[in-house]
């Protein structure tokens, strides 16, 4: 793999702290309702384990926030994309510390720690939002952009016309078939006559 296409390493860390996290979340969660301890050492090391990533997550978002060239408005989008990331990647470290203190053999959880790391999902869903913001709608790190025409033309690329030129390709032609048939069968019976004509005055 060329790292070179991505810019830095934070697009690819930081699916690794919403899935952990996310997951873990629903597992204290579902453990709490069925009241299944093996769920809940799950949760615990889904828990530990992203919160080990997202310190990862948070460093390559530095570097990022420092490297890649932005103008003011891709500026303000990180810079909130960034508070959010910290104050959201703060509360599941102190939510990982909690448990390694008071939950570690704890077989099973109280609903007030569920619903502490059901809020800090919500957190995590608007940071993992902005980041996307940063992305989709600033171009915040995109090496290249596609090259579009309005009027379709070199450079344009789109499926729903390439089916619709395909469909009118293959009408075509089965309309230009169906004409050399009925041209043939035109042509047919003429040949026919001509040849009972000769066949009825024998030279």
């Amino acid at each position: 793999m060329n790292i070179e296409i991505i810019p830095n390493w934070h697009p690819l860390l930081v699916h690794f702290t919403i899935a952990l996290f996310s997951v873990s979340a629903l597992l204290y969660l579902a453990g709490l309702l069925l009241n299944k301890s093996n769920l809940l050492i799950v949760a615990k090391w889904n828990l530990w384990i992203g919160a080990f990533a997202t310190t990862i997550t948070v460093l390559a978002g530095f570097n990022a926030y420092n490297s890649i060239a932005h103008d003011d408005l891709l500026h303000t989008a990180m810079t909130d994309h960034k508070n959010w990331a910290l104050v959201t990647a703060s509360i599941f470290i102190l939510i990982a510390l909690w448990a390694g203190l008071k939950h570690r053999k704890a077989t099973t959880v109280s609903p007030f720690f569920v619903i502490i790391i059901l809020g800090a999902s919500v957190l995590l869903a608007i940071t993992g939002y902005k980041g996307g913001e940063v992305v989709y709608r600033h171009g915040g790190g995109v090496m290249r952009m596609p090259v579009i025409s309005e009027d379709g033309g070199h450079g344009s690329h789109s499926h729903e016309k390439n089916i619709s030129a395909d469909h009118h390709g293959s009408t075509e032609t089965k309309l230009q078939s169906e004409a050399g048939h009925h041209s043939t069968e035109i042509e047919n019976p003429a040949e026919e006559d001509g040849h009972d004509e000769h066949s009825d005055h024998p030279h």
